[in-house]
């Protein structure tokens, strides 16, 4: 019986991050979902959303952009679009996206709809991963 959990988080611009950790809580494309060791393997999709482990006492936080997880008994790969820890979000950035995409919607002229409102989520959940670091 595995004790702990290999988080392996990876984008198509490089490796992100790995570590064992305890437990994983992931945004799932059909709701959250949390993993602990010797959990029965599974593949599912994964929606913008946060991240969250936790190794010992310590919890950290990434935001997700879209992918797929592969979920095994003592390792768990995050193949995503793109993914940031917590600490590494610029707030400011991510409120700037919000706010222009914002802007475009109210726009008479024709936009992308689809593509500002994943803008606005993206920025939205940046802001909200940030906080979790900006709040311990």
């Amino acid at each position: 019986m595995a004790d702990k959990l290999t988080l392996d988080i990876v984008t198509p611009y490089g490796h992100v991050f790995t570590d064992e950790v305890d437990e994983i809580i992931a945004s799932g494309s059909e709701g959250e979902f949390g993993v602990l060791p010797d959990h029965v393997p599974f593949l599912t999709t994964i929606k913008i959303g946060m991240l969250t482990y936790k190794k010992g006492s310590e919890t950290g936080h990434f935001f997700v952009n879209w992918g797929y997880a592969e979920v095994g008994p003592d390792k768990v790969t995050i193949l995503a679009d793109s993914a940031e820890k917590s600490e590494d979000i610029d707030i400011e950035r991510a409120k700037a996206q919000m706010e222009r995409s914002e802007a475009r919607l109210k726009k008479e002229e024709e936009i992308d709809e689809a593509r500002a409102k994943a803008a606005i989520e993206r920025g939205l959940m940046r802001v909200q991963v940030a906080e979790k670091h900006s709040a311990r």
